[in-house]
């Protein structure tokens, strides 16, 4: 999942302003329980990675979570009814449970890295490897288990650059709402859901000239 502010505007501008959101992505998780794998803040955007269990589930939760930060945001900053803070709907993509879902977690976790505003990925706080590496307890508890092992080396493998075939992978899976994984599955889930169009290059239709 990805949201962007509108017009590239800031949505976390100071330190409390990250720690407030983490603190609404808590409630969002209390009031609609859904299962956080990975998240990285970064001031004009976000990302989580969210693991559903049923229908429904997903546009749920990102409605309550987005609603809350909204209000509250607007409310802090005495901003109400002065327009859009984000600059539209959530984009997002399912992604295979496998090694894809690996190459998804470390999209997401290195962004402050590739951002090149920290050394190591792990030294950004506003992200759950942060949380999971040097985080208390009861922070860890925000995250859940992934449904594949995390490797030994993974540590190590978030702060190598990623495979430039990966990461257009994963932007073009972005952009367009294309799943991420094997190309069989990818057949199977575009689909069972629709999302067969994710596979179409955009372009403008051939239409008949007019004229000789």
């Amino acid at each position: 999942m990805l949201n962007r502010g509108v017009a590239s505007r800031k949505l976390f501008r100071r330190p409390s302003d990250f720690a407030a959101f983490e603190r609404t992505l808590e409630t969002a998780l209390e009031r609609r329980p859904t299962r956080l794998l990975a998240y990285c803040l970064m001031p004009t955007h976000w990302h989580l990675l969210l693991w559903p269990r049923e229908d429904g589930e997903l546009a749920d939760f990102m409605q309550r979570l987005t609603t809350i930060h909204v209000r509250r945001w607007q409310m802090h900053f005495r901003e109400v009814g002065r327009g859009h803070l984000y600059q539209g709907r959530f984009k997002s993509f399912p992604v295979q449970t496998d090694e894809h879902l690996l190459t998804v977690c470390r999209y997401v976790e290195a962004n402050a890295l590739r951002a090149q505003v920290v050394k190591r990925a792990e030294e950004w706080q506003w992200c759950s490897l942060w949380r999971r590496e040097r985080g208390s307890e009861e922070q860890r508890g925000l995250l859940s288990d992934w449904p594949v092992p995390r490797p030994a080396d993974y540590l190590a493998a978030v702060n190598r650059p990623q495979d430039d075939a990966e990461l257009e992978a994963v932007r073009v899976s972005l952009k367009k709402g294309r799943p991420f994984g094997s190309d069989a599955w990818q057949r199977r889930v575009s689909g069972r859901l629709g999302l067969g169009h994710t596979f179409r290059d955009a372009g403008r239709p051939v239409g008949r000239r007019r004229g000789g």
